[in-house]
């Protein structure tokens, strides 16, 4: 809760004519979740994982040595940005590697058997950080950064993604782009963030030809095509590909509602999904499911959807409703429609890539 991104105002920097305001990564959604967790009761039934630091032989296995001590001397004066719209304050190199410490610790209590699955609640996000620079309020690539540590140090082969954050998995795409033991699945809004990524033509190269998988929705789409999309291409490729882990960066902010994407999830659609990844999991690695959070910008929403989430992961469904249900169910569109449907024929292709 403590890592600073400023007075930006959503995104843009302050100074003339932006009034400095709040920055669209701040604090309270992720705060608002933990609280709803405790008044539901849901969280005292959980069991917690500690975080710990990443060192930085764990984040070198992602990032370059020069982007590293370039985040660590700006950490130690006064902070700036890592790069593209990633403001951070004095100290955020110690929590950013807490950050993907946690990630990392949830991959171990998953693999010792102390946990079912995971859910890291963890701050500032990753999923847009690259080798050599932090984008999109992500300064080191938390979910990369426990993949690398789980084969190098917990002996794993293959590893598979499943971001659902509504702007592109750009981080873990890059980051594996001609690696074979590494299946990067992104589900998102066409061209929402970065503006130039997300593609679904970028489908590997080198060892990683066929390995990295996008679904660029068009925004509107709702619960029915998120679910066409699990069913049709997401669900398969992964039995295609048969990992032995499976990361979800879990963003909220393809939620109805949200201030920085334009699709329509509820937290019923959330719950769903999360329950067709724990039945794949279950089939293809002893359950190994492990989610980190990412996005997610509307403070009341949020919450609610991260709550259904965690309901699915734990099998335990608590008296609180999601009061927000009964306005997005309703939003005209949320069935599959035929454009939508156009682009998951489209993706379903990508299986043929994909080699088996």
């Amino acid at each position: 809760m403590w890592h600073d991104t400023g007075t930006y105002a959503g995104v843009m920097p302050p100074g003339d004519p932006i009034q400095p305001g709040t920055h669209a990564e701040n604090p309270e959604t992720k705060r608002r979740f933990k609280n709803l967790l405790e008044v539901s009761g849901l969280y005292q039934k959980l069991h917690q994982v500690d975080a710990y630091h990443a060192t930085e032989e764990d984040i070198l296995r992602v990032h370059t040595p020069n982007y590293l001590s370039r985040i660590k001397a700006m950490s130690a004066e006064t902070g700036g940005d890592a790069g593209m719209l990633t403001p951070f304050s004095k100290g955020a190199f110690d929590i950013a590697t807490l950050a993907a410490g946690g990630v990392m610790a949830a991959v171990d209590a998953v693999l010792d058997g102390k946990i079912d699955n995971a859910y890291a609640l963890v701050r500032p996000p990753g999923h847009h950080a690259e080798p050599d620079i932090g984008k999109g309020f992500c300064l080191f690539a938390n979910a990369s950064i426990a993949a690398r540590y789980a084969q190098a140090k917990r002996g794993l082969n293959r590893i598979a993604f499943v971001d659902w954050d509504v702007h592109h998995g750009n981080g873990a795409e890059k980051i594996f782009w001609e690696d074979a033991s590494v299946l990067t699945v992104s589900i998102h809004q066409d061209r929402c963030f970065p503006p130039d990524s997300g593609d679904m033509a970028d489908n590997g190269a080198g060892e990683g030809a066929g390995y990295n998988i996008n679904i660029p929705l068009p925004a509107g789409s709702g619960v029915g095509a998120y679910e066409a999309a699990f069913d049709r291409v997401i669900i398969p490729a992964l039995q295609k590909f048969k990992p032995e882990l499976i990361i979800v960066p879990s963003g909220f902010d393809a939620g109805a509602h949200d201030p920085l994407g334009r699709m329509m999830m509820h937290s019923e659609g959330y719950r769903s999904l999360t329950r067709k990844l724990m039945d794949v999991a279950d089939e293809l690695c002893a359950g190994r499911l492990v989610m980190c959070h990412e996005g997610g910008y509307n403070d009341a929403t949020v919450p609610f959807f991260g709550l259904a989430v965690m309901e699915s992961l734990s099998g335990i469904k608590t008296q609180t409703n999601d009061p927000f249900m009964a306005l997005f169910e309703a939003l005209a569109g949320q069935d599959l429609q035929p454009h939508q449907d156009q682009v998951i024929t489209s993706a379903t292709h990508l299986l043929d890539k994909l080699p088996g």
